[in-house]
């Protein structure tokens, strides 16, 4: 648990990363099959990563970020997607379950009519939302992860969206959610934590 709060505590957002720094595959490789445990809605796993660390995509991504020098000077950014139709994989998702007999035809049944009906019956809006939803619980296990293996992160937003989807030939059912750069932090670079509310700020019991 300590070790845990440790991560929490020490993970900052890095403006500035140390240069041609390479991140192993295999460090990769243990973030994303730990990642696959992060909560998702039915477990429909909705988020997607595609991972830039090519000079050429990197330079891509240094544009398409209006030229921010973290994407720069990043090891690898990588760009997190939330599936609209996320949904429509849930009897390939739960076949598994019942092959397994972990739940019989009746729940197997029962479960596609609740997803379809959710997703279905909240139209286009709640498809997007819950893309956004679902990719932004992933993208956060994902800052911890790559803590947990001493790299520095930073999620961000500032990035056009149709310029990403081209670089990484991004279906249309996805939405770019967020740019996370990865690297080692430049300490040179490293601010002392701002302002954080204590939790009577934010906190409300009833």
């Amino acid at each position: 648990m300590e070790d845990f709060l440790s991560i929490v505590k020490t993970r900052r957002s890095a403006n500035k990363f140390l240069p041609n720094i390479k991140v192993p595959r295999k460090d990769f490789e243990e973030i994303f099959n730990n990642l696959s445990q992060a909560p998702s809605c039915f477990n429909l796993q909705h988020a997607h990563y595609y991972v830039g660390e090519s000079d050429e995509v990197i330079d891509a991504l240094y544009e398409a970020s209006y030229k921010q020098y973290k994407v720069k000077c990043s090891s690898a950014t990588i760009i997190v997607t939330g599936d609209k139709d996320a949904y429509k994989n849930a009897a390939q998702i739960y076949e598994s379950s019942k092959l397994l007999k972990i739940i019989d035809d009746e729940e197997y049944e029962s479960m596609l009519n609740a997803i379809n009906g959710l997703y279905e019956s909240g139209g286009e809006t709640f498809q997007h939302d819950e893309a956004i939803r679902n990719a932004s619980i992933s993208s956060m296990l994902f800052l911890l992860l790559a803590k947990n293996l001493g790299w520095d992160t930073c999620p961000m937003i500032y990035f056009d969206p149709e310029k990403v989807r081209t670089i990484f030939d991004i279906p249309e059912n996805e939405i770019p959610v967020l740019m996370i750069t990865m690297g080692k932090m430049d300490e040179t670079s490293f601010r002392v934590r701002g302002y954080r509310k204590p939790s009577e700020e934010y906190v409300k019991y009833k």
